[in-house]
């Protein structure tokens, strides 16, 4: 704001010197004085932070042009416009108010009305386009301010969502762990017990009723294979699937990729998942993170879609990006895809890449029967 109110108040007193030389004015010493005078009191009110000193210079400078006008030159008044806009604008809200009550001096200076006029409407204008972007600056800081302080606290939410993930995380494994153990001690630790005390009075009777001990042996016996049996069963209830771990860790992995590097990464998977094999879920997995990794480092791409299809004797996991993409003949291998070519090979695959439409790099894997 202040560099435009500088520019406006060096361009009347550029005016005023042009007219005081073309008039050949008397005393030009010291109108020459009174301009610098000027200059030093305006230079004063932009350096000094505090206000109220600025207002008491501006008062001040306002004194100094009605001195000048009645001593040396009636065209000093024409740096009164500017110089009591700069001032209202500690009181006044609604800034038309201000133009007439500007324009009142214009019948003190006779004979250069229309420059004062001319001279005031510039300054209004500047004024008033100088006024309104402080105040759209003020509101943007504001807003600014605002959002940041908004910003800092859904950090802070965010923080504590995810301490209170962790924590409730930690409880469920605590309170699975406390299951299984309550589970353990309820039915298998039952039946190594009765096992246990039917062998133990097996041993005792060994010597005096050989048939009753070999009873008791044999209760022991089926007691043992129900607790063995009801260990499998527990076990194979709490064993998650394969296929169920392996698409739950990928999908973890492609959507935190996707709020990390703020980029769209649509899944899609088809078919029986069920008859892909540990080994190849793990190798479809460092191969999509692998690819991905090289579509934001090289494609410039802002999707890249991630698609899984089981088909008769195929598994195919592709990555396929909307990048620049390379043509065949440029295209240089690196230690990434070496890597998943040779992981791929491992398991007699074939690893196929494309960058005519985009970059897509496709797996192939066989199902094992």
């Amino acid at each position: 704001m202040e560099i435009w109110i500088i520019f406006s108040k060096l361009s009347i007193i550029l005016f005023l010197g042009i007219s005081f030389v073309q008039s050949e004015t008397s005393h030009l010493g010291w109108i020459i004085f009174a301009v610098l005078l000027y200059i030093s009191l305006n230079f004063a009110m932009y350096l000094v932070l505090i206000e109220k000193w600025k207002r008491a210079i501006q008062m001040v400078t306002l004194l100094f042009i009605f001195i000048c006008f009645w001593k040396l030159n009636p065209l000093f008044l024409m740096l009164f416009p500017m110089n009591f806009f700069e001032l209202e604008s500690f009181w006044f809200v609604k800034k038309w108010f201000v133009l007439p009550v500007s324009l009142l001096p214009m019948f003190l200076i006779p004979g250069h009305q229309a420059d004062y006029l001319l001279s005031t409407l510039f300054c209004f204008l500047i004024y008033l386009m100088t006024s309104l972007y402080t105040e759209k600056f003020i509101q943007y800081e504001h807003k600014y301010d605002k959002m940041r302080i908004d910003l800092q606290k859904l950090t802070k939410n965010l923080n504590e969502n995810k301490e209170y993930i962790r924590q409730s995380e930690y409880t469920s494994r605590l309170e699975e762990r406390n299951r299984i153990s309550q589970q353990i001690h309820d039915s298998i630790g039952h039946s190594m017990t009765g096992a246990l005390i039917q062998m133990e009075a097996a041993k005792t009777l060994m010597a005096l009723n050989q048939e009753k001990a070999a009873e008791l042996l044999q209760n022991a016996t089926h007691i043992l294979k129900d607790g063995i049996e009801d260990i499998r069963i527990t076990l194979k209830n709490m064993k998650p699937p394969t296929e169920q771990i392996g698409l739950q860790r990928l999908k973890l992995m492609i959507e935190e990729f996707s709020i990390q590097h703020q980029l769209r990464v649509p899944f899609v998977y088809k078919g029986n998942i069920d008859v892909i094999t540990p080994i190849q879920w793990k190798i479809i997995y460092e191969n999509i993170t692998e690819a991905l990794t090289n579509s934001l480092k090289y494609s410039g791409a802002t999707e890249i879609s991630i698609k899984i299809q089981v088909l008769n004797k195929l598994i195919r996991a592709q990555v396929k990006d909307n990048g620049k993409g390379i043509s065949s003949g440029k295209m240089v291998k690196g230690l990434g895809i070496i890597g998943m070519e040779e992981r791929t090979a491992s398991v007699k695959g074939t690893i196929i890449v494309d960058g005519s439409n985009g970059f897509s790099v496709t797996t192939l894997l066989p199902i094992t029967e």
